[in-house]
C-alpha cells in the first residue's frame, strides 16, 4: 500500500514538472496534477486489465511507451480543464514517467 502512494505523488510530482518544462503538457497547477496522476493510474489499470500485463506501461517496452502516450494522451479529456496534452507532449511525458518510473522503488514491480 505504502508503493501505491508513494508511486501516485511521485507521479503527481513528475506530471506537475512536465507542464512547467514540456511543451504541450499543460496541468493547471498541484492539485490538477493530483488528479491527473489519479486518471492516468486508472486509465492505466484499464488498459493492463483489457489487454494484459504485457501492453502495460511498465512493461517498458516500445508497446507500453505507446500505450503509456495513448493513456497520457487520453486523460485530458477525463480532467478538461486540469490537464492539456498535445501528442507529442504525451510522447515526451511517457518517456518522462518510464524512466523516473524505472529509479523509484515500489512493492508494486
Amino acid at each position: 500500500m505504502l508503493g501505491a502512494v508513494v508511486r501516485f505523488v511521485v507521479s503527481a510530482i513528475v506530471i506537475w514538472l512536465m507542464g512547467l518544462v514540456v511543451p504541450g503538457f499543460r496541468v493547471s497547477g498541484f492539485v490538477g496534477a493530483l488528479f491527473a496522476a489519479l486518471v492516468i493510474a486508472i486509465l492505466g489499470y484499464i488498459v493492463e486489465a483489457v489487454f494484459g500485463r504485457r501492453i502495460s506501461p511498465y512493461a517498458r517496452g516500445v508497446v507500453g511507451f505507446v500505450v503509456g502516450a495513448v493513456v497520457i494522451y487520453a486523460a485530458q479529456f477525463v480532467v478538461p480543464g486540469q490537464l492539456a496534452v498535445s501528442v507529442v507532449g504525451a510522447l515526451i511525458a511517457s518517456l518522462v514517467i518510464g524512466i523516473v518510473d524505472a529509479f523509484v522503488p515500489t512493492e508494486l514491480r
